[in-house]
């Protein structure tokens, strides 16, 4: 055994499972894999410029100041036989190009949504269901706050029932673990099906 190899002889290594966190421009894509993985995220973040003027829609986020230019990494150790390998899309429509390489071998998906702009997560809702790549949908609470029901959310996002709407924050860990505890529940009931 190698001094830098952690795991002990014989020890088989945890299964390694590609989650990916999508969803529209400055919806917490970022903030969630920083909230919740157990390492220094990987984050390919930039200033958001004047180039971007005209092309990226701040409308509902006049204070984002930066943004996700390839993607963000994280990790979170479920259990001793699983960690879940977390990669951020970028959300801007220019940048789309790059979920189709990030989505071979993902598992499943959480897509976020803000209720203040609904419409930004249309893209990575048909992205999902097209592939039929099993996702839920978890509801960024911004300002601590969830002003709609899972039900109505369901309903105004034309989800199947069967898509498990989650309220949650994304800038706190153990809400962002239920999120994705509430996928892997979702993947097992998938695989049933």
């Amino acid at each position: 055994m190698a001094a830098s190899d952690p795991t002990p002889a014989g020890t088989p290594a945890p299964d390694a499972v590609k989650i990916l966190i999508a969803g529209g421009f400055g919806v917490g894509k970022t903030t969630m894999v920083g909230s919740v993985s157990e390492i220094v995220p990987l984050r390919t973040e930039e200033p958001l410029t004047t180039a971007g003027l005209g092309v990226d829609d701040l409308d509902g986020i006049p204070d984002k100041q930066a943004t996700t230019v390839a993607l963000d990494f994280g990790r979170i150790t479920i259990g001793d036989d699983l960690v879940l390998y977390l990669f951020g899309t970028p959300g801007q429509q220019r940048f789309w190009f790059m979920w189709n390489d990030l989505a071979i071998g993902a598992l499943g998906a959480v897509v976020l949504v803000d209720v203040r702009r609904p419409e930004s997560s249309f893209a990575a809702i048909d992205f999902f269901e097209r592939r039929k790549i099993p996702f839920v949908v978890g509801v960024n609470g911004f300002y601590g706050e969830h002003p709609y029901e899972p039900d109505e959310i369901r309903e105004a996002l034309a989800l199947p029932e069967h898509t498990p709407v989650l309220l949650f924050d994304a800038r706190e860990r153990a809400s962002c673990r239920d999120v994705l505890i509430g996928l892997l529940d979702q993947l097992i009931a998938t695989s049933a099906r």
